[in-house]
């Protein structure tokens, strides 16, 4: 299947929102629905739509925020569809995202955040590379990509 990063329109803004993780990793990501209306409120970010051939399995959305008073380009929030969970899609797109990123003038890294005890997001953001920077924000251990090692 061929995983690709979509702009969130409104043909597909609804489908965007009835994504869904699973009961047990609702605490971890917040609603895609909020998700969306963040973007709208803060242009810096934005939400992209992840698409395994033609069907919407997640959603994504990063851009420029303020962490711990510095401007940086970070992972805000992504999830994957609890019935494609387990299928690699998440790395897929997540390898796709940091080469937008790295492709924008002057950026030299890539952050996020873990909420802690979500596990299967460390493991991932782990295997890509992320290093724990040792700062919490908003209560969530920090991580880094340094983009020239990717």
């Amino acid at each position: 299947m061929s995983i690709t990063l979509r702009e969130i329109t409104r043909d597909n803004f609804e489908e965007c929102c009835d994504l869904r993780v699973a009961d047990d990793q609702q605490e971890f990501v917040a609603s895609n629905a909020f998700s969306l209306a963040q973007s709208r409120y803060f242009p810096e970010l934005t939400p992209l739509a992840i698409y395994a051939d033609k069907m919407m399995i997640g959603f994504l959305l990063y851009g420029r925020d303020v962490w711990n008073g510095e401007s940086v380009w970070a992972l805000i929030e992504m999830m994957v569809d609890q019935r494609f969970q387990g299928k690699d899609y998440g790395r897929a797109a997540m390898e796709q995202l940091i080469e937008r990123v790295k492709a924008i003038s002057g950026c030299h890294a890539f952050y996020t955040s873990i909420v802690p005890g979500n596990t299967v997001a460390e493991k991932l953001y782990t295997k890509l590379g992320f290093k724990p920077t040792g700062q919490i924000w908003e209560g969530e251990p920090v991580l880094r990509l340094d983009l020239s090692q990717v």
